[in-house]
């Protein structure tokens, strides 16, 4: 009886590991796009995020998700949302990293969002419901830079800080500071030219002034931050105010959390519904000017969906590899059974794939100053944030077949992962929004069609299935209407994934991705020494 309840070949799960080394692709991808400076402290934050105390603290936070506190004991209005200490402690950790201001430093390195997007796809492999504060603050501290109103001067230096402070108190009082969004209304959702939300002055119009704000919004992303960025219409048009959470005199503003969402996933975030009545928020910008000021923000936080999503990936595929190396079939390893090592030949090259991509397409956002890359940004990204984001569904459940039914349980670390997964391709816009958006690109933009062909003709001649797919896209391109919008985006993705591995990645990987994704026969067999090669890539070698 004993020996037939004895526990053998069963996996232990995969912690205490370094999530920055570990990855081979990542680690060349920070040097090639220059930011190899902060090689150090990404293996610093790769070792404790790998932890396993990092990851039972972001399973903690799922498994106690966030309350609502409308009242206290008296019946007087909180409006508050209350934390397990696991938050608290994961908040810290990517505030101590930087990942909500580090690209606005005044003593800021070159490429630093190369860096960031390094340090945010190691955070997402360990607790993605605190990577929402801190993009939403990316997105918004260039804002507030150059709009801060007059009366709020004192935020500068704490959102700059690297310090997590939740306590409810005026925001020039505070070690660190968060900022939020509220857009969707519940007659909108994208179409937020149709929000209702009205605003109103209070004694002048205009610029940093303040309004008097009565409507409400359907999500309003993290309602425990110190201020949000809305939209609301004013005379002059949809425009963009800065609403925050206590006034200047230290009173609440008239904020009303309705509920908190009951979500699929992104279970440790908190995201309400809330009423305004009469709340106060300043004006940013011109009237009108909202939706503008809005997408400088959005592109930023679209990005960040991308990265998200790959974390994850690359974490479920940590896990499918870590079992696989384990676990025995009819006394062979997973990993060294033929048609098993296909499956994670296969997703180890779509990772490489993604990871050139998303390394270069941060160096972009690094130099807007430069109009090429400025461009290079606007094209990619939508069209980044549609392919990664669709893709990591899949990815995962592929991931859960590796381990099997304990894959399927709520004691591993997929499921949470796969209902992480749908948010990253819904928020900020949804798979047709990024594709409808990569058409006003290419029509609209000036020098569009140069740019793609300064980068896909750089490497014409290298692959025949690239060859084959750009001459292919270029025929079809300028006959493009919506309908086409989602292919014609694919496509561009996949090229300028394969321009990236033709022109950086060990030519067997390149020619192999160009394979995989551009061969219009459809995915073919991966070479053994191919696997070989992507699996010891994959595991650090």
């Amino acid at each position: 009886m004993t020996w037939t309840h004895t526990v053998f070949n069963q996996p232990h799960p995969l912690s205490n590991s370094n999530l920055f080394l570990s990855d081979t692709p990542l680690c060349e991808a920070v040097a090639r796009e220059g930011a190899e400076w902060d090689r150090e402290l990404l293996a610093s934050v790769g070792l404790q995020l790998g932890s396993a105390e990092s990851l039972e603290l972001g399973r903690l936070a799922n498994a106690s998700p966030p309350e609502l506190l409308r009242f206290d004991a008296r019946g007087e209005r909180l409006d508050d949302v209350r934390f397990h200490p696991a938050w608290h402690l994961l908040m810290q950790g990517v505030c101590a990293n930087r990942l909500h201001n580090l690209s606005w430093q005044p003593d800021v390195r070159e490429n630093a969002m190369v860096a960031r997007a390094a340090r945010f796809i190691l955070h997402a492999q360990v607790e993605a419901g605190t990577l929402c504060p801190v993009t939403m603050t990316h997105g918004a501290v260039p804002l507030l830079q150059a709009g801060l109103p007059a009366c709020f001067q004192g935020w500068r230096e704490p959102l700059l800080s690297d310090r997590y402070d939740a306590h409810l108190q005026a925001g020039d009082q505070k070690r660190g500071l968060l900022i939020g969004m509220g857009m969707t209304e519940k007659q909108g959702g994208t179409d937020v030219p149709s929000n209702t939300t009205r605003a109103d002055p209070i004694a002048q119009a205009g610029p940093g002034e303040a309004y008097r704000i009565t409507g409400h919004k359907w999500f309003f992303s993290v309602p425990q931050s110190d201020a949000h960025l809305i939209l609301a219409q004013a005379k002059g048009g949809l425009s963009c105010f800065f609403l925050p959470r206590l006034l200047p005199d230290g009173s609440r503003n008239a904020i009303r959390l309705e509920r908190l969402k009951e979500k699929l996933g992104n279970r440790s975030n908190a995201s309400a519904e809330v009423e305004f009545s009469d709340a106060t928020g300043w004006l940013l910008g011109e009237e009108g000017d909202g939706v503008r000021l809005i997408l400088k923000m959005g592109g930023m936080t679209r990005f960040d969906c991308a990265l998200g999503s790959h974390g994850q990936m690359r974490r479920a595929f940590s896990i499918a590899l870590y079992h696989a190396h384990q676990r025995q079939v009819l006394g062979k390893n997973l990993v060294d059974q033929p048609l098993m090592r296909q499956v994670l030949g296969a997703q180890a090259l779509q990772l490489e794939g993604q990871t050139a991509l998303l390394m270069r397409l941060a160096r972009a956002w690094s130099t807007p100053h430069r109009e090429a890359e400025r461009a290079f940004s606007r094209l990619f990204t939508p069209a980044a944030k549609y392919g990664v984001c669709k893709a990591g569904m899949p990815f995962v459940a592929e991931s859960m077949e590796i381990l099997g039914g304990i894959g399927y349980c709520e004691e591993s670390e997929l499921p949470r992962l796969y209902r992480e997964m749908p948010v990253n391709s819904i928020w900020e816009g949804s798979g047709n929004v990024m594709c409808l958006d990569v058409l006003r690109v290419l029509a609209k933009q000036a020098g569009a069609q140069e740019l793609l062909n300064h980068e896909f003709e750089s490497v014409k001649g290298c692959n025949r299935y690239f060859d084959a797919r750009w001459r292919q896209f270029r025929l079809h391109l300028n006959a493009a209407d919506e309908s086409q919008a989602r292919n014609i985006t694919q496509n561009l993705l996949l090229l300028a994934t394969a321009t990236q591995l033709l022109k950086y990645a060990e030519p067997p990987l390149a020619d192999a991705w160009c394979r995989q994704w551009l061969d219009n026969r459809g995915p073919g067999t991966l070479e053994p020494v191919v696997i070989e090669r992507l699996l010891l890539r994959a595991g650090g070698g």
